[in-house]
């Protein structure tokens, strides 16, 4: 080979190892430019956190108590059997007070409508409640309900339908435009109905024109247009004789976890029949359910049962095996299930019933209005694993009274009626306020404030 090939042999060999060395850097390099993050232009729009303004605090009250077949030409005719007396009482003042059309009710009295307006971004708590006491030829006993605030969906638990009894459905519509509800009936037969509350108006209905062969049935109660506040008023008559009245809250949704306190056990009177009866509901699902019931006072465990509910029907299970006093009735399911216990204090003339239903946990500070009534009592459960302080305070300048609620079980404060009271926790508690007395019987949860507006991002 001559000396000139030879250079050209190794010229073109080095130019091919370089290119192959410059091809897989290409390669490397693109393959890293592909894995690797591109770079993004990007502008983060302008945003805020706002806290919203709260509105005002407005509360509906129940209005008069209802009668029916007293107009024995109209026996579906409702007739006002008495007006209820109001306690109230505001953290910041004086709250507006104006009445609602009823319509329906000839002769009635007033149905409140309780506004406290708000101050310096703050709503102010409000504690208000009605009671009445009756003792007519047709109907006899005490009831008291407080007031609260409207909503979109809501559940009546504790319906009858049973002979003697009078239940009617109440709803109060507080806003400024009509509402259309729709109550669908759960129990031996299912059926749906549709209403329409004028705004700024009250409007009820029997039970038993929806829920014609369900002896116990279950309401449900959605509106849509406004807001509306759903109460079930009750009656109950044996053999000609009025053996009571209640008023009954609507319960706001389904819980795996209620909690009943205040529940009233009196001696049976030897008929067979119980002095109470826990009602249990599902709503689309089967549930099991484990019932723990514990004396007020106590965290010893007085009876468990577990009960088997299948969906969309109402059960029912008798309490008579546990002593007379007054009790915590707690709940466990594992899916949401409505419930209340039906207490009563005899059978015969000059008694009364009660229902009582789940209340919700408070925390923090709320107001409650203890109204007309005999020996009123606050009770309050703790369902925790630690133990909780509260205050309890009369917001008209009386003594303070600071107790101790021990991790699970509860304690009874007595208060006194016609007073509003400031009730502050330092933990998660249920409470509820109790009456009885001989013929006299009341119970409802203490219901916590409007939650307060989360906060929203505002873009501008």
């Amino acid at each position: 080979m001559s000396g000139n090939r030879a250079v050209r042999v190794a010229t073109t060999g080095a130019r091919l190892v370089t290119g192959a060395l410059v091809a897989a850097a290409c390669v490397a390099g693109t393959v890293a430019a592909i894995a690797a993050p591109w770079p993004v232009i990007a502008h983060e729009p302008a945003q805020a956190a706002v806290d919203p303004s709260p509105g005002d605090t407005v509360l509906v009250c129940n209005g008069d108590l209802r009668d029916l077949g007293r107009d024995t030409q109209n026996a579906l005719q409702m007739q006002s059997a008495g007006s209820p007396r109001l306690t109230i009482g505001e953290s910041t003042g004086a709250p507006d007070i104006t009445a609602l059309s009823v319509d329906d009710l000839a002769g009635a009295g007033e149905v409140r409508r309780v506004t406290g307006a708000v101050e310096g971004r703050t709503a102010p708590l409000i504690g208000a409640t009605e009671s009445i006491a009756v003792s007519d030829a047709d109907l006899s006993g005490y009831a008291a309900a407080p007031c609260r605030e409207a909503g979109i969906e809501s559940w009546l638990v504790g319906g009858s339908v049973q002979t003697g009894a009078r239940d009617i459905i109440v709803l109060t519509n507080p806003g400024a435009v009509p509402a259309t509800v729709t109550l669908t009936v759960y129990g031996t037969t299912r059926s749906t109905s549709t209403t329409i509350v004028p705004a700024g108006t009250q409007v009820a209905l029997p039970l038993a024109s929806i829920a014609a062969g369900s002896p116990t049935p279950i309401v449900k109660v959605v509106a849509a247009g406004s807001p509306v506040r759903a109460v079930l008023q009750s009656s109950l008559t044996q053999t000609l004789d009025p053996i009571g009245i209640d008023l009954q809250d609507a319960v706001v949704a389904p819980q795996r976890r209620p909690v009943i306190p205040g529940v009233q056990l009196v001696q049976d009177e030897g008929d067979g029949s119980s002095s109470a009866v826990l009602r249990l509901f599902s709503p689309g699902a089967d549930a099991n359910a484990t019932v723990t019931v514990r004396a007020s006072g106590s965290s010893e465990v007085a009876s468990t049962f577990t009960m088997d509910l299948a969906a969309d029907v109402p059960t029912e299970m008798a309490l008579s095996a546990l002593d007379p006093g007054m009790y915590v009735v707690s709940v466990d399911a594992d899916e949401p299930v409505l419930a209340g216990v039906r207490e009563q204090d005899g059978a015969g003339p000059g008694s009364d019933f009660a229902w009582a239903l789940p209340a919700p946990e408070i925390d923090g500070e709320v107001l409650t209005a203890v109204p007309d009534g005999p020996s009123p009592v606050l009770y309050l459960v703790n369902d925790e694993d630690v133990d909780a302080a509260a205050t309890v305070v009369d917001t008209a300048g009386g003594p303070s009274k600071d107790v101790t609620v021990p991790a699970g079980s509860s304690v009874a404060v007595p208060v006194s009626e016609r007073t509003v009271y400031s009730v502050a926790t330092s933990g998660p508690v249920h409470a509820s306020v109790a009456v009885s007395a001989d013929g006299a019987l009341a119970v409802w949860p203490v219901w916590p404030p409007i939650a307060a507006e989360k906060k929203i991002t505002v873009y501008p």
